[in-house]
């Protein structure tokens, strides 16, 4: 049991940094290394490992990250911004332009991907219009995370709740949807609070919009497959099988070389997750003793504002798809699964505004931001997320406690 842990705490110490000091070890490795390292040890056998490893999780996450990588090749993302830029006369305009697009998208996509998309074309655009470019791009990282809570699809922590919980992704929705209007609005709200200069003077700006080559076959045939992966879901088809059926849709073309699509697949975010179930697998039959879950069921988690603010913190120490993991085994004996796994899917999503390392949507905005000469420093993220994140989670616990 003490190796287990000591495996399981030293895999979480490099998920949580990021990376091994002194080596080029990034948290998927790190997750590989810790799951052989437990069957190594003999804290799992292979087939016990294998069997941890949830598919439909992967599945789901694979299933968007191929419409999503279809999209991009066909110009949509590139087609959003335009519609942004063309309606934005006044920088509040195209603060809540850039703010509501992310939410949406983020709430239909992954929020990860949607940041890896918009991040150039945000920093082009404020570049383009003289505009400073913080607070617009902490309304990207923050509405990707806001919006994502809406649904099992708007994020991956969700996704794997969504397999984990088998709650219906229109049941999800009609939850956590209007948490994630609320949290835009909030965020919004905010920035032109912290920026009022930039927002609340009479200044104008204009742009022409950016020349966009649209693949207008290609974009056609996402949208409506990005369509029918949604309605699917609302009409009760499991997600992993919507999103995979979806994905294979959309490779049956003579005009999209499939390695394009390929190099748009985030591989090492689907061995981050293979590694991390059976490392937290392995933590849960060695450490996760009877005694142990009749301990903790002895505190109040059945009490939203408790497995928030637990959520909430884990999130923040261990970044909030290992919380889901740890929490897992605690949340399935509660008396209301149902109500804790959306309280969890709330608190961990939104608990990613908090710091600049709350998420990776906040890290994809900041390095791809820095690539091109602009830096978004810690505190200048912290002085809007912490506010942030404090009254979107109330907001959350008492829309979901009412």
């Amino acid at each position: 049991m003490i190796v287990t842990v000591l495996i399981f705490v030293a895999t979480y110490f490099v998920v949580a940094i990021g990376r091994l000091p002194g080596f080029r070890l990034d948290r998927a490795g790190a997750a590989l290394i810790g799951a052989a390292l437990m069957v190594a040890v003999g804290a799992l056998s292979a087939d016990e490992a294998f069997r941890a490893i949830d598919l439909d999780t992967l599945a789901l996450l694979l299933g968007m990250m191929i419409v999503v990588a279809n999209l991009r090749l066909a110009g949509f993302f590139a087609l959003c911004h335009g519609w942004i830029v063309r309606r934005a006369h006044r920088p509040i305009l195209l603060l809540i332009g850039i703010a509501g697009v992310a939410g949406l998208l983020s709430a239909v996509l992954v929020n990860d991907t949607v940041c890896l998309m918009l991040t150039p074309l945000v920093v082009e655009t404020v570049r383009d219009l003289k505009r400073s470019p913080a607070p617009y791009l902490l309304a990207l990282a923050m509405a990707s995370n806001a919006g994502g809570v809406a649904t099992i699809t708007g994020n991956p922590q969700n996704m794997m709740i969504g397999s984990l919980s088998r709650i219906a992704y229109g049941d999800f929705a009609a939850h956590l949807a209007p948490v994630a209007a609320m949290s835009l609005v909030v965020i919004v709200l905010v920035l032109i609070v912290a920026w009022r200069r930039e927002f609340l003077g009479r200044a104008r700006i204009g742009a022409a919009a950016p020349r966009v080559t649209v693949n207008a076959w290609l974009l056609g045939k996402s949208l409506g497959v990005t369509a029918g992966v949604i309605l699917a879901c609302f009409l009760g088809v499991r997600p992993a099988l919507a999103a995979m059926l979806g994905g294979a849709i959309l490779f049956l073309t003579r005009r999209v070389k499939p390695a394009r699509i390929y190099r748009d697949v985030d591989w090492s975010l689907l061995l981050l997750f293979a590694g991390l179930f059976i490392v937290v697998a392995a933590v849960q039959k060695a450490v996760v003793t009877p005694d142990l879950l009749a301990g903790v069921h002895e505190l109040p988690l059945n009490q939203t504002p408790v497995l928030a603010l637990l959520t909430a913190i884990l999130s923040n120490l261990v970044s909030n798809v290992p919380a889901v993991l740890v929490l897992k085994p605690f949340v399935v004996g509660l008396a209301d699964p149902k109500q804790a796994w959306l309280v969890l899917a709330m608190a961990a999503t939104l608990a990613g505004n908090f710091t600049l390392l709350g998420s990776i949507a906040n890290l994809i905005v900041a390095q791809g931001a820095a690539r091109r000469g602009i830096r978004i420093g810690f505190w200048t993220y912290f002085a809007v997320g912490a506010p942030v994140t404090v009254i979107t989670l109330v907001l959350g616990v008492l829309w979901l406690a009412r």
